[in-house]
């Protein structure tokens, strides 16, 4: 077949990138080959618009057992346990088959976990839908979730913790970013990295299909008004085979009979053979017609391209052979040695023993295009938010307008439909600042979260970047777990825009300087661009998915109001900071002025004071104070315990909506008992930390002096009624 300019850019190349292909092969490439290209050279595989700028990133750490160039990021939480983790995104899938994209996206999360010999103990999720009155979000939102937790109640994992928001910027470009957490022991972790000569190359797992041909290719692409076209490209997810996968993998990682392993996720056969090879430094040859199909007639192209789920390319041992083929046959899996490693260093294609593709490794991996794209700073003008009406919107209005609000509505509506508690681990499932898992047969623990802020990040990337790092940091620490390491899912638009890749570049920079400064390395993640359709593109978005260490368990800590007559606690200033909050945006319509500041000082140390205290016992319960302020934060605790509160009005700031609906940063509620306040107010003293006593916990009444008095009961009904209205 000749190889045209239309047929280079249907692969998703530029005619430059096919010219270099050319250059770097001394030759043409033929078709297979040419879409070998394609798969690996795509964004989704390459991040050669992101690999400058990820590279700034802090990797590194005391706990930091493996971070980014593996599967998925280990980290070190003692007595020989690692927890690995890892999000990723599945944001075109879904969009063109909601529920399909969805499911696979949570298939091949827990494929990089237990690839790296981990279970699989926890699944998250960050899902982000346009408004909800679009014609499509209803049922994006149906099938997406249905997807989850199909997916996820048929594998027996729980999904414990997420985030759901709206907002007409995804309106043609929804996001679904799903994270897998799995618990391995320290040494026993698997790799990728190829070694040895003529070492067994084994495929196993589900038969290879049709879908999913050019799912990384697609994903590396803005979508048009033909995007719905696409659905051939759109994996098939089989969850009961993906459990018999698991168990026969875990099964065999039992002895020294494997050398590397990689799932066949995005670019399939031909992403697993090539980052095993090009890890190693070595050479593999693949006899293609050995490949298991579910199909006839398969050509070489589609067998190396499929995105089929369920699959694993496995290295052994030599003499391993016949141990590893029992233990997949036992569960009902394809065993088939489709080649061999060797030092000719090439990805070496054959099909009824004639050479169908030979490739230099290096030149599909290594030596993949890497771009520095331009990028524009993003202006930020200085201002205050200047609303005449400001002052005339009562307390009690403007949060009932929040409350009922999609994204501020109690969600169980979506998580109901999720198993939180099979593996009988969960101690604390979605709805509070941080999920809580046991780990089993002991009495430590981990929290782990997913948070993003478009709007800040879209207003101020820098900014933006900083926040979505410090809030994921706080809802760790405000359940009592000390925060170890993140995953992170950078989800953007067209990296060719300069504005695009400024909002990027200035984002990972303030992600930087807060991990950084926190100490909280980056260990796993992913970058998703061309996020948006007909060149509109999505607000950035960046999701950062935390875990956190609870040595003792002993005294797990929530948002819940614990008894009446309790002491509540703001610690942290109060500015009275409305840009970009829920209160214009449900109040007024619009998205105006910056985000707050964030000081990282501030951040580290009442956050590590806030900790300290919890840990001593001196703490009921504990709520971050983030979107809508204040007044939604205590809320959300009375909702959640049916227990009222009276709370003080400031005395310094004279607009009562800046100060209850203000945003500002570094700020948590702690419930403290009238027998530990002395020694809650002398620690805070101690070590400089602001805080102010606002007020106590009450029956049955959510008071503000002089402002609000409004039944509970009544608070939580228009909490949950948007969800079950829609």
């Amino acid at each position: 077949m000749e190889i045209t300019n239309e047929i280079v850019e249907k692969h998703g190349l530029k005619l430059d990138e096919y010219k270099t292909i050319q250059k770097l092969l001394k030759r043409n490439p033929n078709i297979l080959e040419l879409g070998i290209f394609s798969a690996m050279w795509n964004e989704h595989c390459s991040y050669k618009s992101s690999r400058i700028h990820l590279k700034k990133l802090p990797t590194k750490g005391k706990k930091v057992i493996q971070g980014p160039g593996e599967n998925a990021g280990v980290i070190d939480i003692g007595d020989n346990d690692a927890i690995v983790f890892k999000i990723e995104s599945h944001n075109h899938p879904s969009y063109i088959e909601p529920y399909q994209g969805a499911a696979t996206g949570v298939g091949g999360i827990l494929r990089d976990v237990f690839t790296m010999g981990a279970r699989p103990i926890a699944l998250l999720n960050s899902i982000h839908f346009g408004s909800t009155t679009h014609p499509k979000t209803k049922s994006l939102l149906n099938g997406v979730v249905s997807g989850i937790g199909g997916y996820g109640n048929c594998i027996g994992i729980p999904t414990v913790a997420g985030e759901t928001k709206f907002n007409e910027t995804y309106n043609e470009n929804i996001l679904v970013n799903a994270m897998a957490v799995g618990l391995a022991k320290k040494n026993k972790i698997f790799y990728s990295k190829a070694k040895g000569l003529n070492k067994a190359v084994v495929y196993v797992g589900s038969k290879t299909g049709r879908d999913g041909i050019h799912g990384a290719s697609m994903a590396s692409a803005e979508f048009d008004e033909n995007s719905e076209e696409k659905k051939p490209t759109v994996q098939v997810g089989d969850p009961f085979t993906e459990k018999l996968l698991l168990e026969a993998c875990l099964e065999l990682m039992k002895d020294d009979s494997i050398i590397a392993i990689q799932d066949m996720g995005a670019a399939g056969l031909t992403s697993s053979s090539v980052e095993m090879a090009s890890k190693g430094s070595l050479g593999i040859e693949l006899e293609l017609d050995k490949v298991p199909c579910r199909e006839d007639n398969m050509s070489p192209y589609e067998m190396m391209l499929s995105e089929s789920q369920e699959r694993m390319l496995i290295i052994l041992e030599d003499g391993k052979e016949h141990h590893a083929r029992k233990i997949f046959e036992k569960w009902d899996l394809d065993f088939v040695i489709i080649g061999k490693t060797n030092n000719s260093k090439n990805l070496t294609l054959k099909y009824n023993n004639k050479i169908e593709g030979e490739i230099p490794v290096e030149i599909l991996a290594t030596k993949a295009p890497i771009y520095d794209r331009k990028w524009v700073k993003k202006k930020v003008v200085q201002k205050k938010i200047a609303i005449k009406q400001l002052k005339k919107i009562k307390l009690e209005d403007a949060l009932i307008k929040i409350l009922s609000s999609p994204n501020h509505s109690n969600k169980s509506w979506i998580t109901d439909q999720y198993d939180q508690m099979v593996m009988c681990d969960t101690i604390q499932k979605s709805g509070s600042d941080s999920a809580i898992i046991r780990i089993h047969n002991t009495n430590k623990a981990i929290a782990v979260t997913v948070d993003s802020s478009a709007n800040y990040c879209k207003s101020f990337p820098l900014t933006g970047g900083k926040q979505v790092v410090c809030e994921n940091w706080r809802n760790l620490i405000s359940v009592g777990a000390k925060p170890l390491a993140i995953t992170n899912c950078l989800n953007f638009g067209n990296p060719e825009n300069e504005e695009i890749m400024g909002e990027f570049a200035e984002c990972l920079e303030g992600i930087k300087e807060a991990c950084e400064f926190l100490n909280y390395p980056v260990v796993s993640g992913n970058v998703s661009f061309y996020n948006g359709t007909n060149k509109k593109n999505i607000y950035p978005t960046p999701v950062i998915g935390g875990v956190g260490l609870i040595q003792n368990l002993s005294n797990p800590i929530n948002h819940l109001f614990k008894k009446e007559n309790s002491i509540i606690i703001l610690v942290g200033k109060t500015f009275g900071h409305l840009g970009q909050s829920c209160f214009i945006k449900e109040n007024f319509s619009i998205n105006e002025g910056n985000p707050p500041e964030v000081n990282l000082k501030n951040e580290k140390e009442n956050g590590e004071n806030v900790l300290s205290l919890i840990q001593k016992n001196l703490v009921l319960s504990a709520h971050d104070v983030s979107s809508g302020g204040l007044l939604v934060s205590l809320s959300e605790m009375s909702i959640a315990s049916k227990l009222g509160v009276k709370i003080q009005k400031p005395k310094k700031l004279t607009n009562l909506n800046e100060y209850f609906f203000g945003e500002d940063q570094s700020r948590y509620l702690l419930e403290i008992s009238e027998d530990h306040l002395t020694k809650v107010e002398k620690n805070l003293k101690k070590n400089n930390i602001f805080y102010e006593l606002i007020g106590k916990t009450q029956k049955r009444y959510f008071e503000i002096e002089n402002e609000i008095k409004l039944d509970v009961n009544y608070l939580s009904k228009i909490n949950n009624q948007w969800y079950y209205n829609y």
